[in-house]
């Protein structure tokens, strides 16, 4: 495979010329779409907590900033600009999470006093424990 410099000014100047990465990468779905600037997120429960999961890779964990107010779980996060950093001319951005806030409304269930969270691979997992009297008690009831 061979790669070609692509100047990206020739769009803008030739508007008959067809963006060659458009026709490569374009998706039905995802063409008209803007860049979403928050992160796609996984929620799920088991016996003993609820577990969020944000995918947001590229960050450090002292980059987010989580808050409890009341029943509503806020994240967020902000990336410094590096100044020394030099600026990149993409041809396509889809991602850029520099900044984003995210908030979850808990259930009655959730135990504020016992969250954690844990960033690992790009995903920030939040652990929200429940409540003793919320958890699921398994018994045998017996017929008579």
């Amino acid at each position: 495979m061979t790669l070609v410099n692509f100047n990206n000014r020739t769009r803008n100047t030739a508007p008959y010329f067809n963006n060659v990465f458009d026709s490569l990468f374009s998706d039905a779905v995802s063409k008209n779409k803007m860049v979403d600037k928050s992160p796609n997120v996984n929620i799920h429960e088991n016996e003993a907590a609820y577990v969020i999961e944000l995918a947001a890779p590229g960050l450090k964990k002292e980059d987010f900033q989580i808050n409890l107010k009341k029943d509503t779980l806020s994240v967020w996060a902000e990336v410094k600009k590096d100044e020394n950093q030099v600026a990149k001319d993409f041809t396509r951005k889809e991602f850029d999470y520099s900044s984003f806030a995210r908030s979850f409304n808990l259930p009655d269930t959730a135990d504020g006093d016992k969250i954690t969270a844990e960033y690992k691979d790009g995903i920030l997992s939040i652990n929200i424990s429940k409540k003793d009297t919320a958890k699921l008690q398994h018994r045998e009831i017996v017929v008579s």
